[in-house]
């Protein structure tokens, strides 16, 4: 017996030992194979920079370790990796080229805009881009419209239809469950909650978004009219022939594509080009490659810094769980980095990069006077990406420049509150008797056994009016206008970044470059480094945070498609502030 239970303790403790070095090797493993990641590249001559214009567009792209354990592709692409490697491209004299192939980008309208503008600057250096594709998105196809010439493969297609967008309503999916949703508003404009209240859009709320994909769609069809030639009438009257189901031929015929050409005719094309054998191996580096290249320019010793800081995501009060790992904007955490860059002499401004659907009303405010109290002391820009509105608008307001794409989407300015009502699933469904002893009259405000009563509705009302009237008098001390100024644009109506300029919510549409130029000039500074914050995380710090729940999850929303976000609302609408500033929480663009 004694024997028995020594051989057994000692495989015990033998299977726990292997567990601990299995687990060290595989960490190490990793940790490998993202150092292997970050050696410098070493660029030969007549070299092309392929751009594979496949997968999800975030402004910084987030390596996923367990992607690499579980052998999957990583599709997700940083869209300061791409801007990055367009301009090392252009200043780097062995890059002849840029070779871009379609593959179905995913990417907000103002991201999309931002990767065409880098290309169209790359073009001035006099170097060539190609485009090739087996199929182009529509997305895809306004990118690489820019390319010297377009390929199409014989039986490709090119999918060129028009913009629409689509909003998923739950109202009578929650009665099925006995749950209504009460909601406290100001807005007329503020279609957040209609998913949840209605079973159809409001007459409001399609006239914004209608007002706002016919800007979006005729940015889009004047860029590829410019870079193409083809008259904007033209374009359209292309799109309402859908012209994915069109012979290939046509697409030649109606000068949206150069020529037809399988992809070994196209890298036979590229040798031509490059004056190479048709035997010759062409030297083609991928992104990961040219974003490795070390900058050919000498380090900047000035001592100055310019700090780009990433807002991305939806705005909260605390990391919230659910079904997927997006990024979040999280107040209290966002709040210390600003001071952090408040207090650092050398940083001499900051651009705040903000891509937000907004939120939090509270998170938003406490943003908002941490932005104030570093503009005081230094430069503030705001640079918008494909979205800065409501909360998102409401952390811009007080920056010293705020910069738009045309196609962001902002504005917003609107407030509300929407709480779950189960007192039909509790009462008549799950046959639940709850009593209720309280010694004042709203002890059990809230109580999800019964519906609101008239005077909760009216306290929740006033309190929804105080914020709203609290945003209204940020954005109008921002923007130097007055609050009947700001009212007039406000009522939670959504604008584009083009409208907005006219409304006197942005003061210039530019990209990040442009938001660089300005923070320097206003610093004063001539010579910098740009540096970007919050700091990336490591690859063993992303190991214990990224624990296989969470990976789960991102499978999950991954499978859930774009179902995800608005039943992720539903998920953590426990932990949610009760005033909220924030968009659908996702507008499907369907292009």
């Amino acid at each position: 017996m004694k024997d028995f239970l020594k051989y057994t303790l000692a495989t015990i403790v033998g299977l726990i030992a292997s567990s601990i070095i299995i687990a060290i090797v595989g960490i190490v493993a990793i940790i490998g194979i993202a150092a292997s990641t970050d050696t410098a590249t070493t660029v030969s001559e007549n070299s092309i920079f392929k751009l594979e214009l496949k997968g999800e567009v975030t402004e910084r792209m987030v390596d996923n370790p367990f992607a690499s354990l579980m052998n999957e592709e990583q599709t997700a692409l940083g869209l300061n990796d791409i801007l990055a490697s367009i301009q090392k491209a252009a200043d780097n004299t062995y890059i002849q080229g840029i070779y871009l192939e379609a593959g179905g980008i995913t990417a907000d309208p103002a991201g999309i805009e931002e990767i065409r503008n880098a290309l169209l600057r790359f073009k001035q250096t006099g170097k060539f881009i190609v485009a090739y594709g087996d199929s182009y998105t529509q997305s895809d196809y306004y990118i690489c419209s820019v390319a010297d010439k377009v390929i199409l493969n014989p039986q490709g297609v090119l999918d060129w239809h028009g913009m629409a967008s689509q909003t998923i309503y739950f109202k009578d999916l929650l009665a099925q469950l006995g749950i209504e949703m009460e909601v406290f508003k100001v807005g007329t404009y503020k279609a957040a909650v209609e998913p949840y209240t209605s079973t159809e859009m409001s007459a409001e709320n399609r006239e914004q978004i209608s007002a706002y994909i016919t800007s979006i769609w005729n940015n889009m069809v004047n860029g590829v009219s410019m870079t193409r030639g083809i008259s904007a009438e033209q374009l359209n009257r292309y799109a309402d022939q859908y012209m994915a189901l069109c012979d290939p031929e046509e697409c030649v015929a109606a000068g949206m594509v150069d020529t037809l050409l399988y992809k070994d005719g196209t890298k036979a094309y590229l040798k031509q080009l490059m004056n190479a054998d048709k035997d010759e191996r062409l030297t083609i580096l991928t992104l990961d490659e040219v974003k490795n290249i070390q900058k050919s320019v000498p380090l900047d010793k000035s001592g100055n810094i310019i700090a780009i800081y990433y807002a991305e995501g939806q705005i909260v009060d605390q990391a919230s769980t659910g079904m997927g790992t997006t990024p979040e904007i999280v107040g209290e955490k966002v709040c210390v980095d600003l001071r952090k860059l408040h207090d650092d002499e050398t940083v001499k401004a900051v651009i705040l990069r903000v891509n937000s659907p907004g939120g939090s009303a509270f998170a938003s405010e406490q943003i908002w006077n941490e932005v104030v109290k570093l503009k005081a002391k230094k430069p503030v820009i705001v640079s918008m990406g494909g979205y800065a509105a409501s909360g998102g608008y409401y952390i811009s307001c007080a920056a010293d420049t705020i910069i738009a794409q045309p196609n962001t989407i902002t504005g917003s300015i609107g407030i509300f509150g929407m709480f779950p009502n189960p007192h039909k699933l509790i009462n008549d469904k799950l046959k639940l008797n709850i009593e209720t002893v309280k010694t004042n009259k709203f002890a059990d405000f809230g109580n999800m056994s019964r519906p609101f009563s008239n005077e909760e509705r009216a306290i929740m009302q006033r309190h929804i009016n105080r914020g709203y009237a609290t945003f209204i008098q940020r954005c109008a001390d921002g923007r130097g206008m007055s609050t009947a100024e700001i009212e007039a644009v406000a009522q939670g109506r959504v604008w584009t970044g083009e409208t907005a300029m006219e409304l006197g919510l942005v003061d210039l549409l530019g990209d990040l470059e442009m938001a660089k130029q300005i923070a320097a000039e206003k610093a004063g500074i001539e010579s910098y480094t740009l540096i970007s914050y919050p700091k990336e995380q490591s690859t063993l710090d992303m190991l214990i945070d990224q624990t296989k729940e969470s990976y789960i999850e991102a499978r999950m929303g991954k499978t859930l498609g774009k179902f995800k976000n608005e039943l992720n609302l539903i998920y953590n609408i426990d932990q949610m502030n009760s005033l909220q500033t924030r968009l659908p929480y996702e507008i499907h663009l369907l292009n």
